[in-house]
């Protein structure tokens, strides 16, 4: 069988392939207008037959990001049409007095109300009249929907009423329906709500898309899809619950990540994933930092995802000065077209890779292996210009450029380590992305992070997480009860109909059961608090909540708790490729790996840097800084001071 794992970034689509015992890398530049067609090119390039592939998508996200999924509807509860617009009282930018809420999905005409009420304990009040439900559907017909979100009071305790609308919709329109108790059947009515109508926003789109893949893939190919909490579905899922794919391409890079941490023997990692429009950072303690507090675009999306802060910042940022005369990098991005100026496709503005390589800190000879020529001569005259008006010279804008790109970089990962209580020098730091292991050296310096990782292929990383991840399935319920009225054997059971359920929804996936390793946690809070804190269920999960709760905040009380929702997590480990390593350390270095020297800038003054080729470096060579190593799918910058080694699986190993 051929593993092809693919990732659909804004500039590249990336794709990593395990044959004949190796891993095999392919880039090619992504097709904005349509994402399917650059990866059905890297696909056709590939070639072979029966193949599992395993697939990152940004259709999910840019629909999102873009404004321009399926035209939606809301059904709700009669008074309740409003909620997806008012929301909670929150305010974004306390101190923006420029502020405005970002737009709903779903316009006022598009927002319904239907008369049944069932209460929290899931009881029928009034009864839902099918007759009003069908007079909902012929003003939907009328109005061009093509998806509808419903979402009503309490269907995580009884779903019956959200049913029925479902059946008629369905029945009548035949078009994309979401109903809130499968996508998420948990209380708080607005993100309940907000994360419905986001999944009904793009899984028409979604369809389309995979649809249109698996139109044009071989007979005995097989797609799945990355979610955003670090597993795989089935196409046939991920068509109907899209919102578990915004953020795949990110996850896949977490997951790889985490694979090369236990590798390595580094299980404390920061992660650091740099391309072409944005930089992605995540914190693994053990385990990827999982969370449903994820907003997209000012859009609550509250299925589980793997914790990742994402910010406009990669090799395409383009370097601009603001009103006040000051130099800003990002988040605008130049693209894949016309792309940085260095690219030679049209493009006029400055971006951090035309930094990069005026700095003397990328190779033309050697950019994507030498396959895309770049032309440092066209990055004069646009990078004199920009300087002229800032009063400086070329080589210092330059810097600059960098320095206020870096800067941008650090305020993430600070904000995923020192702003959660954990000491970034206690951590590892894993760079990868296209762009990453230009930036990586100098970061881990201004946080104090003692170790750079930097992997094979690792502008391919995030392609290689789709085929080190598991299938996984989250499943949550609301139950809302105190601790003191709950004990062990009561939860066990409420546990039942979900494990159940994961397990039917398994072996549709064609698993059997005792493939299935099934995780339970609890969202649990003190009596009288807002929000919870997910623990692991165990006889002891009080005393673990407690533990927690003094481990985030500082300090724990005798008062009751809450058990709120239940979770269950539902994995199957897949089939996947062995890591290749090499079976000896090499006593020396390969003559071969010297490719020779550049002058490189760093820190005021330009010096001889030599250039080494990854892939004839060993392991155990060791290489000193000033030194750049090239690859095909990235460049690594060693600055002076620093070193590096190459361990056991071909990852460079940077000791500060």
């Amino acid at each position: 069988m051929l593993f092809i794992g693919v990732d659909t970034g804004g500039t590249f689509t990336d794709f990593i392939f395990f044959r004949e015992g190796k891993f095999k890398v392919l880039k090619v530049s992504s097709t904005p207008k349509n994402p399917a067609e650059a990866v059905l090119i890297g696909l056709e390039e590939i070639g072979g037959e029966g193949r599992r592939i395993v697939h990152g998508s940004t259709v999910a996200t840019n629909a999102l990001l873009e404004r321009k999924g399926a035209k939606t509807a809301l059904i709700t509860n009669k008074g309740f049409e409003d909620v997806i617009e008012i929301g909670r009282q929150n305010r974004e930018r306390l101190y923006d007095l420029h502020y405005r809420k970002p737009e709903t999905l779903v316009p006022r005409e598009l927002r319904f109300g239907v008369g049944g009420r069932i209460n929290y304990r899931g009881e029928i009040l009034e009864d839902l009249e099918e007759a009003e439900v069908r007079s909902i559907v012929e003003k939907l017909k009328s109005s061009g929907a093509e998806s509808v979100a419903v979402c009503l009071l309490h269907s995580y305790t009884n779903p019956v009423h959200e049913m029925e609308v479902g059946r008629v919709i369905r029945e009548e329109l035949g078009i994309h329906v979401s109903l809130s108790h499968e996508i998420l059947p948990e209380f708080r009515e607005f993100e309940r709500t907000s994360t419905t109508v986001v999944n009904a926003y793009v899984s028409p789109k979604m369809e389309g898309y995979i649809s249109y893949l698996e139109k044009n893939l071989k007979e005995k190919d097989s797609l799945n899809i990355m979610q955003s909490n670090g597993g795989i579905i089935s196409s046939e899922v991920a068509k109907r619950e899209a919102v578990r794919t915004v953020l795949s391409g990110p996850a896949g890079g977490v997951i790889s990540a985490l694979h090369i941490g236990k590798l390595t023997g580094f299980e404390r990692l920061i992660t650091f994933d740099m391309g072409g429009t944005s930089t992605d950072v995540s914190l693994i303690d053990k385990a990827p930092t999982v969370t449903t507090e994820t907003k997209i675009n000012g859009l609550p999306v509250k299925v589980p995802m793997i914790d990742i802060h994402t910010i406009g910042a990669g090799g395409g940022s383009i370097a601009w000065i603001d009103e006040g005369g000051l130099l800003r990098v990002g988040p605008v991005s130049a693209g894949a077209e016309p792309g940085p100026v260095c690219y030679g496709r049209g493009g006029r503005d400055i971006t951090v890779t035309d930094a990069n390589l005026f700095l003397g800190r990328l190779v033309p000879d050697y950019f994507l292996g030498g396959r895309m020529k770049l032309h440092p001569e066209r990055v004069n005259e646009p990078l004199r210009g920009l300087a002229g008006m800032l009063n400086t010279s070329p080589i210092e804008l330059a810097h600059a450029i960098i320095e206020v790109a870096n800067s941008n970089m650090e305020r993430a990962l600070r904000k995923v380590s020192v702003e959660r209580g954990y000491n970034p020098e206690n951590f590892s730091l894993v760079s990868f992305g296209g762009a990453g292991g230009l930036h990586a050296v100098f970061l881990a310096k201004l946080l104090g992070i003692p170790r750079v990782i930097v992997p094979p292929n690792p502008g391919i990383f995030s392609a290689m997480g789709m085929l080190l991840a598991d299938s996984v399935k989250d499943y949550s319920l609301t139950v809302m009860l105190k601790g003191s009225e709950t004990n062990y054997l009561s939860l066990e059971e409420l546990f039942q109909p979900l494990i159940e359920r994961a397990i039917e929804d398994m072996e549709k996936e064609g698993f059997t059961a005792n493939d299935v390793l099934l995780d339970r946690y609890l969202d649990m809070r003190y009596t009288g608090q807002s929000y919870e804190l997910t623990v692991p269920f165990s006889e002891g999960y009080e005393e673990t909540f407690h533990r927690e709760h003094r481990r985030f905040y500082g300090y724990s009380h005798d008062r009751d708790t809450e058990i709120v929702n239940i979770r269950l997590r539902a994995q199957v480990s897949t089939p996947k490729p062995v890591i290749p390593s090499f079976e000896e350390k090499a006593p020396e270095r390969n003559p071969e790996a010297l490719l020779g020297s550049t002058n490189s800038f760093f820190e005021g003054n330009t010096v001889k840097t030599e250039v080494y080729k990854r892939e004839s470096l060993r392991w155990g060579n060791r290489i000193f800084g000033p030194a750049i190593v090239v690859e095909y799918s990235s460049t690594t910058v060693l600055p002076p001071g620093s070193s590096a080694e190459v361990d056991k699986f071909g990852n460079l190993i940077v000791e500060l």
